[in-house]
């Protein structure tokens, strides 16, 4: 059998290409080789969190899932529930599980979670 090493380990930081302009902190996903934009609502391809701001076409550092983050929360979300992404990168309650929201906040306001 051949040696075999992943290309990236859970919780890494990878960079990708913005395609539309992204803003710091906001949940990403893939859209297209190597690509990402804003998370649509309940996305099944979520990436991770943008690192900084980047216009499109420049280059974005992503943190991968396997971190606690804070993202900027779509509508009140309790301690304890299960959070998904909400449009343009917001994170919500809601059932297309990306993580676990580690303390409760309000619309608007920043919420931890672990993804």
């Amino acid at each position: 059998m051949a040696d075999y090493l992943p290309l990236f380990k859970s919780g890494a930081t990878v960079t990708f290409t913005a395609s539309t302009d992204v803003i710091g902190g906001r949940a990403v996903e893939v859209s297209g080789d190597r690509t990402v934009a804003h998370a649509a609502a309940a996305s099944t391809k979520y990436v991770g969190v943008a690192g900084h701001s980047a216009k499109a076409g420049e280059k974005v550092t992503v943190h991968m899932p396997g971190q606690v983050q804070r993202g900027v929360a779509s509508g009140a979300i309790a301690a304890g529930v299960s959070v998904q992404t909400a449009a343009d990168g917001k994170i919500a309650a809601g059932a297309a599980k990306i993580g676990l929201s580690l303390a409760a906040a309000t619309d608007g306001a920043l919420v931890q979670y672990s993804d």
